[in-house]
C-alpha cells in the first residue's frame, strides 16, 4: 500500500523537460515565421499543434501533481513552474494568430529580433529543468536564470526601440496598430521565461 503513494519523482522533472523542449520548439517556428511570410499558415498551425502538446504536459503533470503523495518539490511551486512554462506556448501562439488574423504582410526586423530573443530564452529555460533534477547542479541552474534575466532586459530594450522607431516612422496608423501588438505579445513571453527562472532560482534557495 505504501509502495503505491511513494512518487516517481523523476517522472515530475521529465514532464518539465518534455515541456520545455515544446517551448524551444514552438519559439524555433516563431523564428522561421519572421524569416519567411511564405509557408505562414503551415507555421502558425505548427505552432497551434505545439501548444496542444504542451497542454497535455502540462495536464499530466497536474493529474499527476494530485495524485502524488509525496512530491520531490514544494506542490506549489511545481504547480507555478509548469503553468508559468505553459503561458510561454500560449503566448507563442497568441502571436502567429494574430500576425495571421492581422493580415500582417511583412514584419520588421525588430519583430525578428524579439522572436530571435525569445527562442533564447526557451533555450535557457529547457536548460535550467533539466538540471533541477539535481539540487548539486545549482551553481549552474543560477547562473542560466542570470542569463534569461538579461536576455529578458534586452528585449526590454529591443522593445523599447522599436515602440520609439514605429511610432516616429510609421505613416500607416492600422499597420502601426498590428505591430505594437506583436511586439508586446513577444516581449511578453521573455517575462513569462524571467517569471520561470525567479520560480526556479526560488526552489534552489529552498532545497539547495
Amino acid at each position: 500500500m505504501f509502495g503505491r503513494l511513494m512518487p516517481n519523482e523523476g517522472k515530475f522533472f521529465d514532464l518539465f523537460v518534455q515541456h520545455g523542449e515544446l517551448c524551444v520548439k514552438g519559439a524555433k517556428e516563431m523564428v522561421a515565421l519572421m524569416t519567411n511570410f511564405d509557408d505562414l499558415e503551415n507555421r502558425v498551425h505548427a505552432i497551434e499543434s505545439i501548444e496542444k502538446q504542451a497542454d497535455k504536459v502540462t495536464y499530466e503533470t497536474l493529474d499527476m501533481l494530485h495524485k502524488t503523495f509525496i512530491t520531490p518539490l514544494d506542490r506549489d511551486d511545481i504547480h507555478k513552474l509548469i503553468t508559468k512554462m505553459d503561458d510561454i506556448l500560449d503566448l507563442l501562439e497568441d502571436a502567429g494568430q494574430t500576425i495571421s488574423l492581422y493580415d500582417i504582410k511583412a514584419v520588421t526586423p525588430e519583430a525578428k529580433r524579439l522572436a530571435e530573443l525569445c527562442l533564447s530564452c526557451t533555450e535557457k529555460v529547457k536548460t535550467a529543468v533539466g538540471l533541477l533534477h539535481n539540487m548539486d547542479n545549482s551553481g549552474q541552474i543560477l547562473s542560466v536564470c542570470e542569463e534569461i534575466d538579461r536576455l529578458e532586459s534586452d528585449a526590454d530594450h529591443v522593445m523599447r526601440a522599436a515602440m520609439s522607431k514605429l511610432f516616429r516612422d510609421e505613416p500607416d496608423v492600422r499597420n502601426l496598430i498590428k505591430l505594437k501588438a506583436i511586439y508586446e505579445i513577444l516581449e511578453t513571453v521573455t517575462d513569462r521565461c524571467e517569471d520561470v527562472a525567479n520560480i526556479i532560482e526560488g526552489i534552489i534557495v529552498e532545497n539547495a
